[in-house]
């Protein structure tokens, strides 16, 4: 089953989006400490990465988000626009820790808090041991400017979906589970998704699929 079938344009451009940085005093949306520090070129969104409005076939049920993490891209069906969804960019999970089930989003969160979870020490406790007791919000944060929780029934899953202070790893599978989202963007879905909201995820490819 395929999913866009027209691409109908931007949700909004990069000029808005510089707009939205620039009124929330956040730099890290064009670029990262890391990067930064290779090069003074601030990252610069690919136009694909863009959130796009495409048109989807039968078969998505408004008021869901579809994550398809081999392709990068995750679909918020629009409820208030029937046929379309959508499109973010995102960032996922390095192979073996990726989200790989269906979860509902029981709470929400603008610049949370963070506290890397007890896994992630235990694999790297010389990047993880100093935020053991957790660390505040804010535009170094590794969630980013906003969360959305994810849950299986009662059950913190520990898996969310964030910004980030990285943007240069939007498309890519580097992260330790969660979805990531450039800042802009996830405030925009934000802002759509409601409380209860499934979230499902796909690890197939994409097929005939557009863009």
């Amino acid at each position: 089953m395929k999913i866009e079938t027209e691409v109908l344009g931007p949700v909004f451009t990069r000029r808005s989006l510089l707009a939205s940085a620039g009124a929330l005093g956040v730099a890290s949306l064009f670029s990262s400490t890391a990067a930064q520090a290779d090069s003074p070129a601030p990252y610069v969104i690919p136009r694909e990465f863009l959130p796009t409005r495409v048109r989807i076939t039968e078969g998505f049920k408004p008021g869901t988000i579809h994550v398809y993490t081999n392709f990068h891209f995750l679909y918020w069906i629009d409820p208030e626009e029937p046929g379309t969804a959508i499109r973010y960019a995102i960032g996922v999970g390095e192979l073996g820790r990726q989200l790989r089930s269906n979860t509902v989003i029981r709470r929400k969160a603008e610049w949370p808090s963070w506290t890397p979870t007890r896994n992630m020490i235990r694999r790297r406790p010389d990047l993880y041991l100093r935020h053991a007791g957790g660390m505040a919000g804010g535009p170094g944060n590794p969630l980013g400017a906003r969360a959305l929780y994810l849950f299986q029934g009662s059950r913190d899953t520990m898996y969310r979906i964030h910004g980030t202070h990285a943007p240069h790893t939007i498309g890519t599978s580097v992260s330790n589970g969660c979805i990531r989202l450039i800042n802009a963007h996830v405030e925009d879905l934000y802002e759509r998704v409601p409380l209860g909201t499934t979230v499902i995820v796909h690890s197939d490819p994409l097929p005939d699929a557009t863009s």
